[in-house]
């Protein structure tokens, strides 16, 4: 090889390998994240992606395990399940001992079949579907599931908003969306709360008057609206058709694009969240310090973070970069000191934390109260 082509050689690995040192001679350890990069996800995800790198980037300039570097491997899901699964294929095929991934719940129940049968732990973000690590043991998620967010939910809508009746306006075709509107609904009933009418969508739908005009002749006290970005169309059009409903969401609800498309204007609102800037734990306000010097911090950042570290943790307790190794040292994790609160892993890869309670006012969201899980 000539000496131009060693040296440009040398550059582009320096390039994809995070942070790395010069001379180091040790092999990477292989990192895999798996987000949207296009498609309807891809707005949401790329902070995702902002916020894995910086952990990266934190672990090799702390000096990675005994000196061997972590190689962000990154894929894009093209916001599609089928392409998420490929995307995991492809991740093992090129060495990752470890996957951070996916965000959206139909995402991650497409890849966690395929990682459980290679043996590659997996750790999700922020996918809160119950049914995510219920695939085995080598799937974990760094945000709370939908069952107690549901819980949490109906709680707080039925002690503190005073609800007794509430219409659900759901996407059909997102396993997410699906799930928290089932959990919601099985603990609202609980509290003896009536479900007056549980209304579909699908992905891409921007016009929900027909929904909407339902709704407003049901007059319900909390207008449900457990999606993601497409929930600020939502709320925007409930408000414009006059509707007085409280709207209430979950944790899909505080992204860029939610707001851009009609959250700004939402006048009262409420949701569930993983964190918030303000908490005041040390490690958020550690994070906030150090994140908002590189990137934009958000709720999702916070996550994903969580999720690197809490891997990143696992992969030095097990010191050594082998997957199995890895996934018993995650799954032995007590009271990880995370950004959005301290996190025990269950038997099922859930971890054990605080549900941040939102409220939205005049389009600004704003810490209102915060849940904790029952004692079992």
């Amino acid at each position: 090889m000539s000496i131009p082509k060693l040296a440009a050689a040398v550059i582009i690995l320096c390039l994809i390998s995070a942070s790395p040192v010069l001379g180091n001679t040790l092999p990477p350890i292989k990192i895999a994240a798996i987000f949207a990069k296009s498609g309807e996800a891809a707005e949401d995800n790329l902070e995702l992606f902002e916020s894995v790198r910086f952990a990266v980037d934190q672990f090799n300039s702390s000096g990675g395990l005994h000196g061997r570097m972590v190689r962000l491997l990154e894929y894009d899901n093209h916001s599609t399940p089928i392409q998420s699964k490929l995307a995991a294929k492809q991740a093992v095929k090129d060495g990752a001992v470890a996957v951070i991934g996916a965000s959206w719940s139909s995402h991650s129940l497409a890849i966690a079949p395929y990682l459980q049968k290679m043996k590659i732990p997996m750790i999700s973000p922020d996918s809160t579907h119950p049914d995510v690590t219920k695939v085995g043991d080598f799937i974990f998620r760094a945000c709370f599931n939908d069952i107690f967010q549901g819980k949490a939910l109906a709680s707080f809508a039925s002690n503190q908003l005073k609800a007794s009746s509430a219409v659900i306006i759901q996407n059909i075709n997102s396993d997410y969306s699906l799930g928290l509107s089932s959990s919601f609904t099985q603990f609202f009933q609980e509290h003896g709360g009536r479900i007056a009418a549980t209304l579909n969508y699908k992905s891409n739908q921007t016009d929900f008057t027909t929904q909407l005009n339902h709704v407003r002749q049901l007059a319900p006290d909390v207008l449900f609206v457990p999606g993601h970005s497409e929930s600020g169309f939502v709320v925007r059009q409930a408000q414009n058709l006059g509707i007085r409903s409280i709207m209430l969401g979950g944790d899909g609800w505080p992204y860029k694009q939610f707001y851009a498309n009609g959250g700004q204007d939402l006048h009262e609102g409420y949701y569930s969240a993983h964190w918030y800037k303000t908490l005041d734990n040390p490690e958020s306000v550690a994070f906030v310090n150090q994140y908002n010097a590189v990137y934009d911090v958000t709720e999702f950042t916070a996550t994903a973070y969580d999720a690197a570290m809490l891997l990143f943790t696992a992969i030095r307790k097990a010191d050594s970069s082998d997957s199995l190794a890895i996934r018993d040292a995650l799954a032995q994790t007590r009271d990880f000191p995370g950004v959005t609160g301290k996190i025990t892993f269950d038997k099922n890869g859930d971890p054990q934390k605080q549900v941040v309670m939102m409220k939205i006012t005049e389009g600004r969201p704003n810490l209102f109260s915060l849940v904790f899980p029952e004692s079992k």
